[in-house]
Parts: structure tokens; C-alpha cells; sequence
């Protein structure tokens, strides 16, 4: 298989966070399915060699996915349905009419019959129903006869630089049992050399940016080159216009502070645990959102713009956005991790 590029299916695909990583190891996507159309706008602008479909994946049938695009061999199938049904009352989850969408993915697997399939969730999933919805998910996929691996991934642990964990389930068929990436930064316990917050968007300036300009400033770190790569000008920093009593109220945290740095009589203002947090410019960011506004630049009193948004998940400059900045950053919040992503895919290449 050494001469021919592994083919890839991208279920749940957003707007192609997860593919990209794929394609950046040296995989060919031949779709993205989801049933966003703008996030489908954005997959399809930056995976210009693959198809997508427009689909409600609960109720799709594999075959129709033949059918439509002629795609009938696959060596990996990859995604993440979204799971908030999961419930294991007397049913078999994958009976149970809320979990379609899982159902859906275990369906694919078994109607391709990949040689690996990549499965990424939110960790808690692990723990709910005491282990118990794990233990079913692990079942239904070897029932289909693949060895499955699961592992709990820090992005920062990759390079990226954001501390966002995900929960991801890796299939390979046969009695092989894949083994997750070792760390590229830091380790278990130690922060040491992952890549900050300041490091990846202090190139980034404080107001907004028209579509298309150049770089006001020169890149003032590795993390900020390997983004820029390639990029002809800055693309989706448009700033959010806060109020001035929200933008006061910001100013009074300091760097990698919170709520609690706050006058009394202000630190309930947002009834939300996170209310209030600013950056640490010396540390990976926390989890980004697809757009909750709590959290907010180091420096500047403003949430991230998209664009670093887009770099906080490691998303290349090149890679552009469709959709107004509240679109773009719920697209960009929704997505993996494409370095994280990459770092799996190229693990998974040696299992083929």
C-alpha cells in the first residue's frame, strides 16, 4: 500500500478539524459528512480534492452513501458522533433511539469494513454509567471483529497549544492492538516545553483585521512560522465589540486570573464557574468553546477572534473559514485538534 494514499471517510466531519490532520500525515479524504452546511462550505474550501455530503448521518444508510458517490472501498473511517443520549436503561445502547448517530458510526464501520477506525468523543464518556458505556462501545466494535484501543489524549501533550482532553477510541481489525502516539511536549506531569498561549497568537493584533491584509508584525515564535507557512495574509480576526462595562470588568484580571480577582460585588456577574478567566500567557490555553464568551485574551480585554481561535486549535493560517465570526468560531470550537490529529494518523499508518 506504500505507493497509494490511504483512503479516509470523515463522518460527523464539521469543518474538517480531524480530516485535516489525516491529510496532513498523507491521507486521501474522499468525504465529508455532516449536516452543517456551512461547516461542509469550510471542509470543502480546504479539502478541495474531496467530496461532501450534506446529510443527516441518523438517518443515512450507508449504502445510499455508495449509491451518491460511488465510494465503496475505505481503508479508515473517522469521527465523532455526538453522544449526549446515551442512556443504558434495560436497552443495549445501541438500541436505544437517541444514540442514531452512534449507531450510525458503528454501521459505517461495519458496512466498509475499514482496516482502522478512529472514534473521538468528550472523556466523561468514559465514566458514565460507571464504565459501563465504554465497556458496550468497545463490545460493538469487536463484535465486528476490530482489537480496540482507547486512550484519553491531552492536545497540549502534541503541540498544540490548548489543553483540551478527548477521549479516543481506535479500532485496527485483527488481533494487532494499536498503541496511541507517545508525547511530542511535556509529560504526564510536567508543563515543561508546550507550546503557550503568548506563543501561538502575540503576532495577532488587538483590533480587527480586513480578510486578506498582511501580518502587522513579524512572527515571534516556531509555533507562529509553522502557522503562518504558506499563509498569503491574516484571515477571520475580527474582534467582538463588548460592552464598555464588560471590557472594564475584564481589565480588572490579570493574566491567568479569574472571577475571583474581581471586587466582591462583580464576582457574580456571570453565574458560571469559568466567568471571567483570562489566559495565562506562560501556559497552554484551557478547552476553547464554540463561542460561550467567558474566556479572554491574556492581554487584550476581548475574547479570542476566530483566527486565534483557529491557531489555539492549531488550524494553519492557510486554512480559512466560512461564515460570520460567531459561525466560524463555533465551526472551530467544535473541531479536533489537527496537529493532534495528525500525530494519531501517522500512528495509525503504521498499523496498515
Amino acid at each position: 500500500m506504500s505507493h497509494k494514499k490511504l483512503r479516509v471517510i470523515d463522518l460527523f466531519a464539521g469543518c474538517g478539524g480531524l480530516s485535516h490532520g489525516f491529510e496532513l500525515a498523507g491521507f486521501d479524504i474522499l468525504l465529508g459528512i455532516d449536516n452543517w452546511d456551512l461547516s461542509l462550505e469550510t471542509f470543502k474550501k480546504n479539502h478541495k480534492n474531496s467530496k461532501v455530503l450534506l446529510k443527516d448521518l441518523s438517518k443515512t444508510i450507508p449504502l445510499s452513501v455508495t449509491k451518491l458517490t460511488g465510494i465503496k472501498k475505505i481503508d479508515v473511517v473517522i469521527g465523532g458522533p455526538p453522544c449526549q443520549g446515551f442512556s443504558i436503561s434495560g436497552k443495549r445502547i445501541i438500541d436505544d433511539p437517541r444514540n442514531r448517530l452512534y449507531k450510525v458510526f458503528v454501521d459505517f464501520v461495519g458496512y466498509f469494513r475499514p482496516k482502522v477506525f478512529l472514534m473521538e468523543n468528550v472523556p466523561n464518556l468514559l465514566s458514565m454509567h460507571k464504565g459501563k458505556l465504554k465497556d458496550e462501545i468497545i463490545d460493538d466494535f469487536e463484535n465486528l471483529g476490530y482489537n480496540v484501543s482507547t486512550s484519553v489524549l491531552l492536545a497540549s501533550n502534541y503541540g498544540v497549544p490548548q489543553n483540551r482532553k478527548r477521549v479516543f477510541f481506535v479500532g485496527v481489525r485483527g488481533s494487532k492492538k494499536f498503541e496511541f502516539p507517545n508525547f511530542t511536549h511535556g509529560d504526564v506531569k510536567n508543563l515543561i516545553n508546550r507550546i503557550t498561549i503568548k506563543e501561538a497568537i502575540s503576532d495577532l493584533p488587538k483590533n480587527d483585521l480586513k480578510d486578506g491584509v498582511a501580518y502587522p508584525k513579524i512572527s515571534e515564535s516556531d509555533y507562529q512560522r509553522k502557522m503562518r507557512k504558506g499563509s498569503k495574509g491574516v484571515f477571520g480576526h475580527e474582534t467582538i465589540k463588548h460592552t464598555d462595562r464588560t471590557k472594564k470588568i475584564i481589565s480588572l484580571v490579570p493574566d491567568g486570573g479569574n472571577y475571583k480577582d474581581l471586587p466582591k460585588h462583580l464576582q457574580k456577574t456571570r453565574k458560571v464557574s469559568i466567568a471571567w478567566t483570562r489566559f495565562d500567557s506562560k501556559k497552554p490555553s484551557s478547552t476553547i468553546d464554540t463561542g460561550h464568551n467567558h474566556h479572554f485574551h491574556y492581554k487584550y480585554n476581548r475574547v479570542p477572534t476566530a483566527r486565534e481561535s483557529a491557531r489555539i486549535q492549531s488550524f494553519e493560517d492557510t486554512f480559512i473559514f466560512s461564515g460570520k465570526k460567531n459561525e466560524q468560531i463555533k465551526q472551530i470550537g467544535n473541531a479536533v485538534p489537527p496537529l493532534l490529529a495528525e500525530h494519531i494518523a501517522k500512528e495509525i499508518k503504521k498499523y496498515i
